[in-house]
């Protein structure tokens, strides 16, 4: 029964993932975390994530920014590999902590940077990648992190859930390659990681038909509204860790 529940989830995930381009992790965790254990949803959902990028790149491909998902990627996939092997030795939840924190100061800071019309260069989307990276290697859900970016780049609704969505992809590869470079990355884990990443798929061609009905301010919205419980979630799940 809690499979049937987490795929029906995982399809609504999809479809408000492929609509903010994040919170597909923030929704599922918790619930294949309660199914599997700790240790085996983070490459669980490494691998649905990969699915999940994958059904939005071929969705919104006519409006990717490839030279801006080039510049995040390329330094994002070696530092994810570095953070899986130091999530794999450390007790990460004094960053997942943190990183709760940051999501919920994004918040303001988000809207401050769009008030002040500031813009990050594809330099800065390096920078960030480069972190990023490290910290998508170490807790399973980074996603709230890479949209004040890509959106401070000057990309919105599909240009920037496609090109967001390409990122992560070559992130979450690399993080999946490492998991299974050190071991951590067994059968059981790829086909339940099939099973949501196909969910997630059928979630994000849902969400084309809705991105069109969607205003700038209700995506903002949306937006401040997926930050806040994805930074409360994670400082819940630390404190209760």
């Amino acid at each position: 029964m809690i499979w049937a529940f987490i795929i029906l989830l995982g399809l609504a995930a999809g479809t408000l993932g492929g609509i903010i381009g994040f919170g597909a992790t923030t929704i599922l965790m918790p619930f294949l975390v309660i199914a599997l254990g700790p240790k085996a949803a983070v490459p669980v959902m490494a691998i649905a994530a990969i699915l999940g990028n994958f059904a939005r790149i071929l969705v919104w491909w006519k409006h990717i920014a490839w030279r801006s998902v080039v510049a995040f990627a390329l330094p994002s996939v070696v530092t994810a590999w570095l953070g899986v092997r130091t999530m794999l030795s450390l007790d990460p939840v004094l960053l997942e902590l943190g990183l709760g924190i940051f999501f919920i100061i994004m918040i303001p800071v988000r809207r401050w940077m769009d008030f002040m019309n500031l813009r990050v260069s594809r330099g800065g989307l390096a920078i960030a990648g480069a972190v990023i990276g490290f910290l998508t290697g170490i807790v399973a859900n980074t996603g709230p992190i890479n949209a004040p970016f890509f959106l401070a780049h000057g990309l919105l609704k599909g240009a920037y859930v496609g090109s967001e969505a390409a990122a992560s992809l070559a992130m979450f590869s690399s993080k999946a390659l490492a998991f299974l470079a050190f071991s951590a990355l067994s059968w059981r884990i790829l086909f339940f990681g099939f099973i949501v990443g196909a969910a997630l798929m059928a979630g994000a061609w849902l969400a084309k038909g809705l991105m069109s009905r969607i205003d700038i301010r209700s995506f903002n919205w949306l937006m401040d509204g997926l930050l806040l419980a994805a930074g409360g979630a994670m400082i819940i799940n630390a404190w209760l860790s």
